[in-house]
C-alpha cells in the first residue's frame, strides 16, 4: 500500500472528524470528490487507487480532473470550485505530513477556483406561495405531512439539512411558539412560528405520534427523509400548483427556492437585513444584503421614482399669485 492511502485515512479520520469535527454532510462531499478523483487517476495513469502515490496527483492530473468534471461529466462551476476545495484540503494536511513534497503541494494550491455567475435568486410571490402549499391533498397522511413541511420551509427559511434533521421535540408549540434547529456551522437556532403554522404542526405531531427522537417528517419506513426526498416531494406539489398558478411553471424551483422565499417575503415586508440574516442563520449579513436586496426589484423602483425625469428643470417650484397658493393648499 502506497502512502497515499494512510494519508487519506487520517486526513479523514484525524483531520476532518477529529480535529474540525465537520458535519456528515462535509464528509459525504469531500468523500464523493476523493472517490472521482481516484477513479479518474485509476483510469490516466493505470494503476488501482491503492497503488497510487502522492506523486501522481500533481497538478497537471489534478488540472485534467477539474476539465473532466466539467467536460465530461457537466458539473457546474461552483461543482467543480466544490471539488478543488476538498482537494486542497488534503494538500494543506499533506504540508506537515510530508513536506518532502512541499513543492508538489505548492503547485497543487496555486489552481485557482473559478469565478462563477450570480444570477438573481427566483423566490415565490404571494399567489404562488399560497398555491403551492394548497397542493397537497390533506385528505392522507402523506399530504398533510408534506402540506406542514412546505408550511415551516416557506415560513421558517430552513435548509433542507435543517429540515431533515428536524425530531418530534424541535417545535415547542406553547407560548413563544418556535422551532430549533442545528444549522450550518454548526450553529443552533430558533426560529419563531406564525399561529397557523403553530395550529398546523400541532395537528401532525398528534397524528405523527413519535418518539422525541423521531424525526419530525419521516419517509415510507419511518426514517428521516433524504434531500432527494425532499426535493421530488417539492417537484411533485409544485406541477400540481402550476395548474392553478401557471407562473410556477416558468420557474426552476427546487427546496432551497422556498428558503429563499421566506426571505424576499421577509424583505418586502419591511424587515431588516440583520434581523433576516439571523433568521436564516447565514454567517455574514453581507450575505443577505448581496443577494436578496439584489433581487427585490419593488426597491430598486421606489429608489427609481425619487429621481427626476430626464431633462428636468432644476429648482423648486414657486405658485404664481399667493392668494391661489393659499385656496389650492386647503
Amino acid at each position: 500500500m502506497s502512502a497515499l492511502a494512510p494519508l487519506l485515512e487520517a486526513f479523514f479520520t484525524e483531520r476532518l472528524i477529529g480535529q474540525r469535527q465537520v458535519s456528515q454532510h462535509t464528509v459525504a462531499a469531500y468523500r464523493d470528490a476523493f472517490c472521482l478523483l481516484l477513479r479518474f487517476a485509476q483510469h490516466r495513469i493505470g494503476r488501482s487507487p491503492h497503488q497510487l502515490q502522492l506523486d501522481d496527483l500533481d497538478a497537471n492530473l489534478i488540472g485534467a480532473f477539474l476539465n473532466h468534471l466539467e467536460a465530461e461529466r457537466g458539473v457546474t462551476v461552483r461543482t467543480r470550485n466544490a471539488r478543488l476545495t476538498a482537494i486542497r484540503s488534503l494538500f494543506h494536511f499533506s504540508s506537515y505530513r510530508h513536506p518532502e513534497h512541499a513543492a508538489l503541494i505548492q503547485r497543487v494550491l496555486a489552481i485557482p477556483a473559478k469565478r462563477t455567475d450570480r444570477a438573481i435568486v427566483t423566490y415565490l410571490n404571494d399567489e404562488e406561495m399560497e398555491a403551492l402549499l394548497a397542493a397537497p391533498d390533506r385528505s392522507t397522511r402523506l399530504g398533510r405531512r408534506d402540506q406542514t413541511l412546505l408550511m415551516l420551509a416557506v415560513e421558517t427559511g430552513l435548509r433542507v439539512s435543517e429540515l431533515t434533521g428536524l425530531t418530534c421535540t424541535s417545535a415547542e408549540l406553547g407560548t413563544g411558539a418556535h422551532v430549533r434547529c442545528h444549522g450550518k456551522g454548526r450553529k443552533e437556532r430558533i426560529t419563531p412560528l406564525r399561529r397557523e403554522t403553530r395550529k398546523m404542526l400541532r395537528a401532525w405531531l398528534d397524528e405523527r405520534n413519535g418518539a422525541p427522537g423521531d424525526p419530525l417528517f419521516p419517509g415510507p419506513k419511518g426514517g428521516r427523509l433524504s434531500r432527494d426526498a425532499i426535493r421530488r416531494l417539492v417537484e411533485r406539489h409544485v406541477a400540481t400548483a402550476a395548474t392553478v398558478c401557471p407562473s410556477l411553471a416558468a420557474k426552476d424551483i427546487s427546496p432551497h427556492v422556498l428558503r429563499h422565499s421566506c426571505a424576499m417575503n421577509l424583505l418586502r415586508n419591511g424587515v431588516d437585513t440583520a434581523t433576516i440574516a439571523l433568521w436564516l442563520g447565514h454567517e455574514d449579513v453581507r450575505t443577505t444584503y448581496g443577494v436578496y436586496l439584489h433581487a427585490d426589484l419593488s426597491l430598486k423602483e421606489k429608489a427609481l421614482a425619487r429621481t427626476a425625469p430626464p431633462k428636468t428643470r432644476p429648482g423648486r417650484f414657486r405658485p404664481s399669485d399667493a392668494l391661489l397658493a393659499f385656496l389650492e393648499g386647503l
